[in-house]
């Protein structure tokens, strides 16, 4: 997993609540069995015309928000079904952090398992950062996870909470796989001392 210790740049917002899992990535997309791929269909159904053409009125079809690290978007971010995918879908299209008053539980973890971090602010620092981010297209954040803070352009700093365990294994680029790895000697030796079922 790519470690994450800051990430600056531009910052797309996604003024909507309640943003789904099947609408961060469709259902028929799903086919796939590898974490890649997955970017091209993000949002899909929001990005995308009935013809297939791109809907110029949807903020990650603009510039510069086509290519912004920095998701904002409104309460409840990432509820519906469990699907890792729509994890998938935000880091592989390039988003490294998501801003947002709340996060579904199961989303939340499973951005944490791929390197991506979401940010909990509360709603009316959320919805403070949207008016600038609206207003002046191209504005900037810095998430900086190690000093657990935001930092805007202007010089504002606002501090965000993290779970400490959770903090060190992005700042490591280690996810649950990695954390049993690095006691692979120990449980081998277990396995190997145990006692056969009788």
């Amino acid at each position: 997993m790519k470690p994450f210790r800051r990430v600056t740049g531009a910052v797309a917002p996604l003024d909507r609540v309640d943003v789904d899992t099947d609408q961060i990535i469709a259902k028929q997309f799903l086919k796939r069995i590898e974490r890649t791929g997955y970017g091209e269909f993000l949002f899909h159904d929001w990005r995308f015309l009935e013809d297939g053409t791109p809907n110029t009125d949807f903020v990650l079809n603009r510039e510069p928000y086509a290519s912004a690290p920095i998701l904002l978007a409104g309460r409840n971010f990432g509820c519906g079904s469990s699907r890792e995918h729509a994890a998938w879908a935000l880091s592989d299209f390039g988003i490294r952090a998501v801003i947002a008053p709340s996060f579904a539980d199961i989303f939340q973890s499973n951005c944490y398992q791929n390197g991506m971090l979401p940010v909990i602010l509360a709603e009316e620092m959320v919805a403070d950062l949207m008016r600038r981010a609206i207003a002046r297209p191209g504005y900037e954040l810095t998430v900086d996870l190690e000093a657990t803070v935001i930092r805007s352009h202007e010089g504002d700093t606002v501090a965000f909470e993290i779970d400490g365990f959770r903090r060190r294994c992005l700042l490591d680029g280690i996810d649950d796989i990695g954390l049993a790895l690095k006691h692979l000697p120990a449980i081998r030796n277990y396995e190997e001392t145990r006692r056969p079922a009788a």
